[in-house]
């Protein structure tokens, strides 16, 4: 096994468990990196690898919010269980939208839209449309202040926005945020919210990947797989509670700025080195 691919499978963990929660596109950042950092793995394995190393990054979601995730929890009251029922269903009814179109037409999608100039295109868009929010924001007091304020249709609301993100470089947090704020959500609620939202839907993902490359699995690809999950796991503990803290305090201009300047860069090198 060869140590460079173990150090290559490292840093695109870290990329993923960065890029995944925060509003700035994992895909963005990943469709640039693979430029400098190739991993010595079949093109099939790569797809496989890229989307499975995402389980690494729903783990520390149920890490962090194990106790809030959890309707069994001893400690709660009877009504503190049918709110945690309710949270699920909500998420549950959200990811219905972007799994029913994820699952017909993954492949079409990813073909016809996986390339630097969509990639660029939507980078800067929601940038802009990020700052252009938080401008309007300004002033404004959010109506859903915690997820018991959020009803069953707001979740389908914040649902079909997430089918957005089947367009690469949109950000799957990205658009989910964007549309949760639009229709009331408190940033750190929507943050949180998409958070949950993104279990089911990142394990079906993953789950619909494996189940296409199947399990045969080499050493060597069993070490870069469990190498880039581990990183994924422990970068992305990091990056959510980064992310909670900061909208506590700030709101997601810098983000949208951050998107716009690595839509010019992956656009810019990719038409040169064309």
């Amino acid at each position: 096994m060869d140590f460079t691919e173990i150090i290559k499978a490292v840093i695109i963990g870290i990329i993923e468990g960065v890029t995944e929660w925060l509003p700035i596109s994992s895909t963005g950042h990943m469709i640039l990196a693979n430029e400098f950092i190739r991993l010595n793995v079949s093109a099939l394995f790569m797809e496989m690898f890229l989307v499975v190393i995402q389980l690494g990054a729903i783990l520390a979601v149920v890490f962090l919010y194990f106790h809030k995730l959890n309707p069994f929890t001893k400690s709660k009251s009877v009504s503190q269980k049918k709110e945690t029922y309710i949270m699920w269903l909500k998420v549950l009814i959200a990811c219905v939208p972007a799994g029913i179109a994820g699952f017909l037409l993954d492949d079409i999608l990813d073909k016809t839209f996986y390339n630097y100039v969509t990639v660029s295109i939507t980078l800067v868009v929601y940038g802009v449309l990020f700052i252009i929010l938080e401008n309007s924001n300004r002033r404004k007091s959010f109506s859903i202040k915690n997820l018991n304020d959020m009803s069953y249709k707001t979740a389908l609301i914040i649902g079909v926005f997430q089918l957005l993100s089947l367009i690469p470089g949109t950000s799957r947090s990205g658009a989910t945020i964007l549309g949760a704020m639009l229709i009331g959500a408190s940033r750190s609620v929507a943050a949180e919210f998409s958070f949950f939202l993104a279990i089911p839907v990142m394990f079906g993902a993953s789950a619909l990947k494996l189940f296409k490359f199947g399990l045969r699995f080499s050493g060597s690809e069993i070490a870069i797989l469990l190498t880039g999950l581990i990183t994924a796991f422990i970068v992305s503990v990091l990056a959510i509670k980064f992310l909670i803290g900061y909208v506590q305090k700030h709101d997601f201009k810098a983000f949208g700025y951050y998107r716009i300047i690595l839509g010019i860069i992956v656009f810019s090198y990719f038409l040169t080195s064309s």
